[in-house]
């Protein structure tokens, strides 16, 4: 490993209009910063300059490292490809739209060096719309219900800081669709939180439209947890008991007066309503057996990458 302290890993994706304002930025941080390093630009399948731009502001400046990626495959595999790539001891992960300030790296930083595994950022004063921050408190909630105790306020900022410790443990993990904040909750010890600026998107547009969020949570909830199949196994239950009590209760009254439910109706309906909630606790059981076979057989690249310009190690 070198002696790089820090590398930054911004994802890029259509940013022509910020990444000039992003590098000079970027650029002016780290030099203040006072120690070694590398700003990695990894260009996510761009259909505009921004491929031409990373590569040219690489082979010009050596703290640059610039890394092509092949197609789109998405901003938590470009930043995994940008830790693949990253040789420092830290590694701080931030958006290319300048929403989160590069000036606000040093905060995380320094948490990093007291000893922290992750360093997570709470936006202050957020300009997102109202649908992005309503997606955002739905996306944070779920992340804080399927991470088992381990949470943190605000898991939609990228700007996070990780040690090397828990890079090469996410780096271990081969699963497709990985959300980067939380899988690497699963490996910190010591986590911390630091409030961070936030501006308005300099330019362009957001990346992530209705739909996109829509994925997101469906993919966080499908990708890491059984729980939907659980679901349908409990709801299945529950039919299966109703139908038993429904049955029960037909009985009950048959018995008492003997004139009513003679046709037979209501017990055809109390079977139906059994056998029904009996497939549906089956389907729950099947799948999850079919759920754990997809956790685990999800073993496809991630991403496959071009080319780096301006590596700074050899491996």
């Amino acid at each position: 490993m070198s002696e790089i302290e820090l590398s930054l890993v911004i994802p890029v994706f259509n940013e022509e209009e910020n990444l000039p304002e992003l590098i000079r930025r970027t650029d002016t941080v780290c030099k203040q910063l006072n120690t070694s390093v590398e700003v990695i630009l990894v260009d996510d399948g761009s259909s505009d300059r921004s491929m031409e731009m990373i590569t040219d502001i690489a082979k010009k400046n050596p703290l640059f490292v610039g890394v092509i990626l092949t197609s789109n495959f998405g901003q938590h595999a470009a930043v995994t490809a940008g830790m693949q790539t990253a040789c420092g001891k830290y590694v701080i992960t931030l958006d290319a739209d300048l929403q989160n300030p590069p000036e606000e790296i040093p905060k995380l930083l320094e948490k990093l060096r007291e000893g922290y595994d992750v360093v997570g950022s709470i936006r202050e004063n957020r300009q997102d719309t109202f649908f992005r921050k309503i997606a955002s408190k739905s996306v944070n909630l779920m992340v804080r219900k399927l991470c088992n105790g381990k949470t943190m306020t605000d898991y939609g900022c990228m700007l996070r800081g990780y040690s090397r410790t828990v890079v090469d443990a996410m780096l271990l993990c081969k699963e497709n669709g990985k959300f980067i904040p939380m899988l690497a909750m699963t490996y910190a010890r010591r986590t911390a939180e630091v409030y961070v600026k936030h501006a308005e998107r300099a330019a362009g547009e957001s990346k992530y439209s209705v739909m996109k969020l829509i994925a997101l949570q469906y993919d966080l909830l499908t990708g890491t947890s059984t729980f939907p199949l659980r679901l349908l196994t409990f709801f299945g239950f529950a039919i299966a008991v109703f139908g038993i009590l429904f049955g029960l209760i037909v009985f009950i009254i048959s018995q008492i007066d003997k004139a009513w439910g003679a046709d037979g109706t209501f017990a055809l309906f109390a079977i139906v309503i059994i056998l029904m909630g009996g497939q549906f606790a089956a389907m729950g059981l099947l799948g999850e057996y079919i759920g754990k076979i997809h956790i685990n057989s999800r073993a496809r690249p991630q991403f496959f990458i071009e080319s780096i310009i301006n590596q700074h190690k050899d491996n």
